[in-house]
């Protein structure tokens, strides 16, 4: 080799060297990209009416400025992090966003401003569009550029997360296959009638409990749940908070006017505990997000397993119970019955439009204030009268019906605790329960199996929940 040809790589050899010793004696020669958390994407929705965080990653002691809808706000970096807030944004799009440091800019593109909801829990929330009822109508008329949708991916971590992997994307025939489909009937609906945008971020994990989904400090802070708390988060999706580390911690603070719930079927051996359980997760996520009180609509347990005829114990009803207790005990909480859509043979029924639909039924009452009904019968109180319990209801709807023949699944019991099939018949407002084997009732129950086979609904077109009027233990119940 000639002296020349061996010059010219020796003479670029020295030239990178020189680089990089420049470069580590300089640590400002590179320039670490200005860099949007993963919710900010082209496409996002972001939320109208209320304190828009925007946050990412820069160098320490960069200057970070957000332009959108006229407003520009500036933080500096401090510890490779930045954040700022937007005042209330006007629905509408879409806007350009752009995201400037001091030497590069980020310009977020076909942003639209309206409602963004999170749909979370389990398999029920997870199960897709394309294995739903009447998938390829459903696919084919799913294209609307005002419904935006993220998901999360899944998965669970030993700590908490500060970003997750993702994207938002235009609602259509290729994207809304895979996506839940319970969350796309819910935005459907509700897009439908509120005119606005609506962003649906879809984080759930099939089989999963609720613990997995509520932070350490919130289960070590309740009595009644440090015991779940003792054992540590894990890449498990069944350990305790490792689904809200890396599924839920990540999305803080994003704007959301709420959240949609489906999940319950994990913890229905232990449904006595879901009674604290599930509002300490509600009020966890609450406290996290820093946004008040906000709208938390849940779907109760459909029917599942084989119909039994008889009178029975059932976990599954006590769970339903636990579901319903949770309205009752904090504000802004509704719940979607759907008795009518269970399957024997199958945990995952398949009709998903009507939850959706009774879910955005409920967002436009308690988010929206709209004079809609939104819940089927309410069991209040009942009166005993000799040989007979009157049941007064709330949620009337315009009167209470019997769908499709005489009432079902009523069983009333004595000073014996024996349940037994029992005659309903409503009369005006309320329910008259009686049956000839029980001379002295105390306490009636609807609904109180796995698998209830019942028909009280209301005007409205909405069905009652299961519910009972006694006290008695309960047989997921800590034994004394």
């Amino acid at each position: 080799m000639t002296p020349a040809r061996i010059a010219r790589p020796m003479a670029a050899l020295f030239a990178a060297l020189a680089i990089f010793a420049a470069t580590a004696l300089d640590p400002t020669a590179v320039q670490a990209e200005i860099k949007a958390g993963a919710l900010f994407s082209d496409n996002a929705v972001l939320q109208q009416g209320m304190k828009v965080p925007v946050w990412g990653t820069a160098n320490d002691g960069e200057k970070v400025t957000v332009k959108l809808q006229g407003q520009e706000k500036s933080a500096t970096a401090k510890d490779g992090k930045w954040r700022v807030d937007l005042d209330a944004l006007k629905a509408g799009g879409p806007f350009e966003m752009t995201i400037a440091g001091e030497k590069d800019t980020v310009t977020l593109k076909n942003i639209l401003v309206g409602e963004v909801w999170i749909a979370s829990g389990q398999s029920n929330m997870q199960w897709p569009v394309n294995q739903s009822a009447d998938p390829k109508e459903n696919i084919a008329g799913a294209a609307n550029p005002q419904i935006r949708l993220f998901t999360v991916p899944r998965q669970a971590t030993p700590e908490p997360q500060s970003d997750v992997k993702g994207a938002w994307s235009e609602c259509d025939p290729k994207t809304v296959p895979d996506f839940s489909a319970v969350a796309y009937f819910f935005g459907r609906d509700l897009q439908k009638q509120l005119k606005v945008p609506v962003g649906l971020i879809s984080t759930n994990y099939g089989g999963t409990p609720a613990e997995a989904w509520t932070s350490q400090k919130t289960m070590q802070a309740t009595a009644a749940l440090k015991d779940l708390a003792k054992n540590p988060p894990t890449k498990s999706p069944n350990s305790p908070s490792g689904l809200y580390n890396a599924m839920i911690h990540p999305l803080l603070p994003y704007a959301i006017r709420g959240a949609i719930w489906y999940q319950g079927e994990s913890n229905a051996g232990r449904a006595y505990e879901y009674r604290t359980l599930f509002p300490a997760m509600i009020s966890d996520w609450r406290a996290a997000w820093g946004q008040g009180d906000f709208p938390f609509l849940l779907v109760q347990l459909a029917p599942f397993t084989a119909i039994v005829r008889d009178p029975v114990e059932s976990d599954w009803a006590e769970l339903r119970e636990a579901q319903l207790l949770a309205t009752q005990v904090l504000p802004n909480v509704a719940m979607a019955v759907i008795t009518d859509l269970g399957e024997e043979k199958d945990i995952h029924p398949k009709k998903k439009a009507p939850v959706g639909a009774r879910l955005a039924l409920a967002a436009r009452a308690v988010a929206y204030g709209e004079p809609v009904e939104f819940a089927g019968p309410a069991y209040y109180q009942q009166k005993i009268d000799g040989d007979h319990i009157v049941l007064e209801f709330k949620h009337l709807g315009g009167g209470l019906v019997a769908k499709d023949g005489p009432l079902t699944g009523f069983t009333v019991a004595g000073a014996d605790r024996k349940f037994v099939h029992a005659q309903a018949e409503i009369k005006g407002d309320t329910i008259v329960v009686s049956s000839p084997d029980v001379k002295s009732p105390v306490a009636v129950r609807f609904g109180w199996w796995n698998y209830p086979v019942v028909n009280l609904w209301n005007k409205a077109g909405l069905p009652a929940s299961p519910f009972r009027t006694d006290d008695f233990p309960l047989t997921t119940a800590p034994k004394k």
